[in-house]
């Protein structure tokens, strides 16, 4: 899978400002929370931790495709569920 325009921006974002990188990925949650203490103790371990985020989140497209997968928290993407089946009209009637 080659790299987006999507992917270089948050790149570049996240050597900018990394805390910003990872609320675009993952939302506001733990994962930013961590991101922005890591920032703050020191600029190189927020990097870090950027880069980790987006190194899983692309893991993730790579093995459930573009928008197959959900983010639960810690770094950990899953594959998104399936809608619920809907029975087809007039099923079930007389």
């Amino acid at each position: 899978m080659a790299i987006t325009g999507k992917e270089i921006l948050l790149i570049i974002i996240n050597i900018i400002f990394p805390p910003l990188a990872v609320f675009m990925m993952t939302g506001c949650g733990a994962d930013l929370c961590i991101n922005i203490l890591l920032t703050i103790l020191g600029y190189i371990p927020g990097h870090i931790h950027g880069f980790w985020i987006m190194y899983k989140k692309h893991k993730a497209e790579k093995l459930y495709g573009p928008g197959g997968y959900a983010y639960q928290g810690n770094g950990r993407f899953v594959p998104a569920t399936q809608p619920a089946m809907v029975a087809p009209a007039g099923y079930g009637t007389m």
